[in-house]
Parts: C-alpha cells; sequence; structure tokens
C-alpha cells in the first residue's frame, strides 16, 4: 500500500477516534499515552495532535 494512502487511512481513523491513528503510526509509546490524556482532556486536542503525529513522520 502506497505510504499516502496508509496515512490517509490513519487520518480517517484518527477522526473517528484519536488514540487509533496514534497507535497505528507509532504503536504503544509515549505518544499513543500522550493522545490518550489529551484525548481525555478534549476531544479537538487529541485529534490535532494524532495529525500532526501522522503527518509528521
Amino acid at each position: 500500500m502506497d505510504e499516502k494512502t496508509a496515512d490517509f487511512l490513519r487520518i480517517i481513523a484518527s477522526v473517528i477516534i484519536p488514540p487509533v491513528g496514534v497507535f497505528f503510526q507509532v504503536g504503544l509509546g509515549l505518544h499513543f499515552w500522550l493522545n490518550i490524556l489529551l484525548t481525555l482532556l478534549g476531544y479537538i486536542p487529541g485529534l490535532l495532535h494524532a495529525i500532526w503525529i501522522i503527518l509528521k513522520k
């Protein structure tokens, strides 16, 4: 699968549940747990963090 297609699917997963997209990108690392915390504090911060992590790599 093309990397751009994979990123697109991760972003779609992140729109539904932000930690899922981060998990698909980095696994159970620090960014995953940070994203869960941000999502619990508010959906938008978790979503922005997820999209940033996906597009950064």
